[in-house]
């Protein structure tokens, strides 16, 4: 069983679901179209109650590059666009509301992760219940050199998740980090070799689904209580306001003029 979708493909096999992000020629970049339509497959999932395991993966060389700088959530929104200000608020949120989504849903989620793992594609993982990586993934978080805040909730997310320290330096030196150190820091359960990426992941689903659903579902949310309580008084709720903001900034235009750069160079 299938269901259409421009920029992801959804499939459901028994109760077993899966998202793939399905842009390879963009590496699986996330434009406001991607991030609207997994939080659209978030809700889908929901209304399904037969599906108790869904798999977020991405197609071709990438689980994604991050946000789509040709395409960037939010900068359609500046206020000389004319839009209302509810408007150009909620484009800056969109971000938060499908990552609020992935953590939500009432399946559990396992992130399966290869390749480039990129900004807002930290984030998208670290919404997921499980992370399984191959062990050449690498990651990075360069929203600070594209001259913008981390914003789509990633700040209390990632200091829940691997500590205020570690959130810091990953953040402001935007460095790259490997697999084997994305589990050290506790962010992976599982580093694996690339070709035994699936068979992992699906003995990973198998052992979850062959456990009864109830005490499944009640300690996935038991757990994301007490995580939600460790990041009591964050301020995710106005971090879109904050990018929003940033957006018309001068500094911003150069230093995202001078990642894209860079990027474009490093890619020949």
């Amino acid at each position: 069983m299938t269901t259409e979708f421009e920029n992801l493909r959804v499939e459901v096999d028994g109760g077993l679901g899966r998202i793939t992000l399905d842009r390879p020629e963009r590496l699986n970049a996330l434009s406001p179209a991607t991030l609207h339509e997994l939080r659209e497959a978030a809700h889908w999932f929901d209304a399904r109650p037969e599906v108790r395991v869904v798999v977020l993966c991405g197609e071709g060389r990438a689980f994604t590059a991050g946000a789509d700088l040709t395409d960037p959530p939010g900068a359609s929104a500046s206020p000389e666009s004319g839009l209302p200000w509810h408007e150009r608020r909620e484009a800056g949120q969109i971000g938060l509301r499908t990552i609020d989504a992935l953590e939500g849903m009432r399946a559990v989620t396992v992130a399966q992760l290869h390749g480039y793992v990129i900004g807002g594609g930290v984030l998208l993982a670290a919404a997921c219940d499980m992370r399984v990586a191959a062990d050449d993934t690498v990651f990075s978080i360069p929203e600070v050199d594209i001259g913008i805040p981390l914003a789509w909730g990633g700040i209390p997310r990632l200091v829940r998740e691997i500590g205020p320290a570690l959130t810091k330096e990953l953040v402001i030196t935007c460095r790259r980090f490997s697999a084997e150190e994305a589990r050290s820091f506790g962010f992976l359960n599982r580093v694996v070799p690339a070709a035994q990426l699936e068979s992992e992941v699906k003995a990973l689903v198998d052992s979850v689904l062959d456990k009864p659903s109830v005490p499944v579902t009640i300690t996935k949310e038991h757990v994301n209580s007490v995580a939600r309580s460790m990041a009591a008084g964050s301020t995710s709720f106005s971090d879109g306001d904050a990018l929003m903001g940033v957006l018309t900034d001068p500094e911003y235009r150069k230093a995202a003029k001078r990642y894209k750069d860079r990027t474009i160079h490093r890619k020949k």
